[in-house]
């Protein structure tokens, strides 16, 4: 019997700090701003930094940059989804992210919109709250400054997609 031991990494988010470590490794990750019917917004409280933010993570070798996106939000809410349209490409250098095990990773994400398709809101070993929120209660919750920008292109349906 194989025993499979998962710790738990912290993250800290630099973001415009002149005291940041410098970026060792750039990884793509992907995520979605997913609305309902209500118009609510798919959102999970991270494991990692205790930060409410739209699901999402790295794409895994053989999967295109949706298929990850589908996986990810399903893997940390338990919500089935459709990507619909793209929202941008952030990568900000002044944005790194530094984990407890050394690495400090610059931000490389694909954001997309998508749409719920059915499944149970759940947490999970990332997220240890799912819920649906709306656009007006945003600024009552603990949300990185990346990814408010990232939830406000995400909201706005007849722009252009960013990039940086």
């Amino acid at each position: 019997m194989s025993v499979l031991s998962i710790e738990a990494v912290s993250r800290t988010d630099h973001l415009n700090d002149p005291d940041a470590p410098q970026a060792t490794s750039i990884r793509v990750a992907v995520s979605a701003v997913v609305r309902d019917q209500a118009g609510c917004v798919l959102l999970i409280r991270r494991t990692d930094n205790d930060k409410y933010a739209i699901p999402g993570g790295g794409q895994e070798p053989g999967e295109t940059l949706t298929e990850a996106a589908v996986r990810e939000v399903f893997e940390e809410t338990g919500v089935h989804v459709e990507v619909t349209t793209l929202v941008g490409l952030y990568s900000n250098p002044a944005h790194v992210i530094a984990y407890d095990d050394g690495e400090v990773r610059q931000e490389f994400s694909i954001c997309f919109r998508a749409r719920p398709l059915g499944g149970e809101p759940r947490t999970s070993d990332e997220s240890k709250e799912v819920l649906w929120v709306k656009p007006t209660d945003l600024d009552d919750l603990d949300i990185h400054p990346s990814i408010r920008l990232r939830i406000a292109h995400g909201l706005t349906d007849d722009r252009d997609p960013y990039f940086t």
